[in-house]
């Protein structure tokens, strides 16, 4: 606990402190993160928008030299079975203002630990081909994995987790917590495999994506009998209800236990929340989780070897608050702690970093 200090003593070290002195030493070192020299800092309205206002790297590609973690942007919503509009979400999420640097649960500041850079969108050669798309999106984050650089993506519409484990798992197959209102393990519709809804059968069929060590969390709605494929395969399912009946504890007690040890990917739908939270999104569904349990749920991953994570189907238009692409932002910033934190241990010797 920090020293309490008599009103004298309070006078004397705080009466003409700036904002910028700070005497604690851990919060010490975030205040040199955020100020440098002085009491100034750049306003959070001002300059080009990022993701988590990371250095801006577009031209990083294809070499991504001096990145430890890539935030990426997959304007792509091809896939959607209803409504569109998710292919807004990464300009959304980066117009967000005030998310970071520091953690005060994890107690992390990410960026003072590894290099983080906003490398821009995945290029398309087609807006129109939904298939080409999944192609140019693996091409592009296999160049990220292949440079040793974990990959962080705001979507998008979830089809995009297909390609994206097929670039994360073609060497081993990771395990996966997912947060989801939706299992998306369905078949094909209409003749197409590669909608919103079915990323992770095929990923599992792909061999990139072990069901034994996946657990989606936060399913509901009226869809669950699309959802055979999850049980059929040895993926752990959490309703919504049970999250509130397990409590959070248990919950990443749980989580935890399925994912393991092994190389793990961070999936996140923002129609995992109650519609209360985040109405911006392409298939709401009433009665999900609040903000805090995700969260939550989130926070308590720490130490897992996360090697890649994903926020997807922020639709903005849907949402005139704004809410939805605050606690997008807010999400990336949790798996950006948490990838840090695993790049950290990887360097230690304890884990071994990604090929």
């Amino acid at each position: 606990m920090p020293e309490i200090l008599s009103l004298e003593e309070l006078r004397a070290r705080y009466g003409n402190a700036s904002g910028a002195d700070i005497f604690d030493p851990e919060f010490r070192k975030v205040a040199d993160q955020v100020f440098g020299e002085g009491d100034s800092r750049q306003a959070p309205y001002c300059g080009v928008p990022t993701l988590l206002k990371a250095p801006f790297r577009q031209d990083a590609s294809p070499h991504f030299a001096d990145i430890d973690v890539a935030l990426l942007g997959i304007p792509l919503d091809l896939g959607v079975t209803n409504r569109p509009g998710a292919r807004f979400g990464p300009r959304a999420v980066r117009n967000v203002e005030r998310v970071g640097p520091y953690d005060h649960v994890l107690r992390a500041v990410p960026a003072a630990h590894v290099r983080v850079a906003d490398v821009g969108d995945v290029p398309f050669r087609s807006r129109f081909d939904l298939v080409s798309s999944h192609e140019d999106i693996e091409g592009y984050v296999r160049g990220l994995v292949d440079a040793g650089v974990v990959p962080l993506s705001v979507g998008g519409d979830h089809s995009i987790g297909l390609p994206l484990l097929r670039a994360v798992g073609r060497d081993r197959p990771v395990g996966m917590i997912h947060i989801d209102a939706h299992c998306d393990t369905s078949g094909s519709f209409e003749g197409c495999k590669f909608h919103h809804g079915g990323p992770f059968r095929q990923a599992v069929l792909d061999g990139v994506l072990d069901p034994r060590r996946t657990i989606q969390i936060g399913i509901r709605g009226n869809s669950e009998y699309f959802w055979e494929f999850s049980y059929a395969s040895g993926m752990t399912v959490i309703h919504a209800e049970e999250v509130e009946e397990l409590g959070i504890k248990q919950v990443i007690e749980k989580a935890r236990a399925v994912a393991g040890d092994g190389p793990t990917y961070v999936s996140f739908d923002v129609d995992a929340l109650d519609p209360a939270f985040a109405a911006g999104t392409g298939t709401p569904e009433v009665g999900g989780l609040t903000s805090a349990q995700a969260l939550g749920i989130l926070r308590g991953l720490s130490g897992l070897d996360i090697v890649g994570g994903d926020v997807v189907e922020v639709a903005p238009q849907y949402d005139p608050t704004t809410n939805t692409a605050q606690i997008a932002a807010q999400v990336l910033f949790e798996i950006l702690c948490l990838a840090a934190e695993a790049i950290t241990i990887r360097a230690s010797g304890q884990i071994e970093r990604p090929r």
